[in-house]
């Protein structure tokens, strides 16, 4: 069963976009031994006085003062047919990790944001593990059946990424095969876990059961 709390990232990714302020998103970065940083993102993460294990793409975005002290962290990926997100996944992947937290990857620009989530269906087709924490909620690729542990109340949102037979039991709102993402946005689960069933694969958005995070300036 899934619960917000229950995942255990072997490697964190930090991306580009918000950095994060909500305790379930920061806490990966506070425990995780392996941060990869997509280019840029490590400007701030070594501004909060943090040092990455890795820092991962094509280095169009590193600071100059940071590409030089931190040459030997830099792994360059000149590919400019995927994202530095998904060069992050891939250099994890070929170094054996397979369950990933990814942080910092929503906000700034919506088109950007709307690749990074969407990527995760991919992840989950490659044999990724992936889950996508924002400031609000957290995004998970599933496929087949899926129990959810949350509180009632808990909003919930499903993608639909292909899958057929999309039935739900403990949501609000019944499921059916729908073809437009907002088709299956603001859900709400009635019990204290909920039950997805489809063939194929979908999205779940879980949102925290607590107030959005507000900006922060501190440090861990």
């Amino acid at each position: 069963m899934i619960t917000l709390t229950d995942f255990s990232p072997e490697a964190v990714i930090l991306g580009a976009g918000d950095y994060p302020c909500h305790p379930i998103a920061r806490r990966w970065l506070q425990e995780s031994t392996h941060v990869v940083c997509c280019d840029g993102a490590a400007d701030r993460y070594l501004a909060e006085g943090h040092l990455p294990w890795r820092i991962v793409g094509d280095g169009d975005s590193l600071s100059e003062k940071n590409r030089q002290a931190c040459a030997s962290l830099l792994r360059h990926y000149a590919d400019q047919d995927t994202n530095d997100q998904t060069k992050a996944v891939k250099y994890l992947q070929e170094k054996g990790f397979r369950r990933i937290a990814i942080v910092g990857a929503t906000g700034h620009r919506e088109d950007h944001t709307l690749g990074n989530i969407s990527l995760l269906i991919d992840y989950l087709k490659q044999g990724i593990e992936a889950r996508m924490y924002t400031d609000h909620g957290v995004f998970i690729p599933c496929e087949g059946e899926t129990v959810v542990g949350c509180p009632a109340g808990t909003q919930i949102s499903i993608f639909n990424f292909g899958a057929t037979g999309l039935r739900a039991e403990g949501l609000r709102y019944p499921l059916s095969d729908f073809t437009n993402w907002w088709q299956g946005t603001l859900n709400e689960a009635v019990a204290d876990r909920f039950t997805v069933r489809g063939q194929g694969v979908y999205l779940l958005f879980i949102n925290y059961p607590d107030p959005p995070a507000k900006p922060t300036q501190s440090t861990f």
